[in-house]
């Protein structure tokens, strides 16, 4: 007897939902978060990740490395419509715990994958006066983080000037960031991702548009 196209995709998705998690959890978990550390400490330099995280499409490696290295039963995940869809919620359930929620401003984390329109990041938490880490971090999947838009940061962990060139951010992207970094020291956090690299936007940076 065959199975029905139902009853096969809630197959795969079980099956995808179960593997491709850290081989070597507490180990590759710390070389990300060290990753992740330094990255936010040097906005926009690319670092790669190398455990071997293999998360269910369209979450990218370094999305889903992230992922497992940052979420918990205690930080709820935002996730845009692809993602929502897909195995992902299961995965990250079972892989961390944490639970998917359908509000952004109760995200602790929000992943968005390759090709979705971006819109104001003011749904999402900001954080308080008091206590600013209660935000946000967003993370957008990108076709490519080089051959893009040039883009100049300048601000703490910046010498002088950072160069970026991610390829996908939408023309708004400018006008959405000058946004949040008017919050501060409330706001969010980006981080931008294409398969296996991965580097951060914290709230602190100032970007602008370079000439090409």
């Amino acid at each position: 007897m065959s199975l029905k196209p139902q009853a096969l995709k809630a197959d795969t998705q079980k099956t995808d939902a179960l593997s491709g998690g850290f081989a070597q959890p507490v180990f590759h978990a710390q070389s990300v978060f060290k990753l992740m550390m330094d990255a936010m400490a040097r906005p926009g330099i690319i670092q790669t990740v190398e455990p071997d995280a293999a998360p269910p499409a369209p979450l990218g490696v370094a999305a889903g490395a992230i992922a497992l290295t940052l979420c918990d039963h205690d930080t709820p995940v935002w996730l845009s419509s692809g993602l929502a869809k897909s195995a992902v919620p299961q995965w990250l359930g079972f892989h961390t715990g944490a639970s998917v929620t359908p509000e952004k401003a109760e995200a602790r984390f929000a992943f968005v994958e390759s090709g979705v329109p971006l819109s104001s990041f003011g749904l999402f938490a900001a954080g308080t006066q008091e206590y600013p880490d209660r935000s946000t971090t967003l993370v957008i999947g990108l076709a490519d983080l080089e051959g893009g838009r040039r883009l100049a940061l300048m601000g703490p962990g910046i010498k002088t000037v950072n160069d970026i060139a991610p390829t996908g951010l939408p023309e708004s992207f400018l006008h959405l960031w000058s946004e949040n970094r008017a919050l501060f020291p409330r706001g969010i956090d980006i981080v931008l991702t294409s398969g296996s690299r991965f580097l951060c936007l914290p709230r602190t940076t100032k970007i602008t548009a370079t000439e090409m």
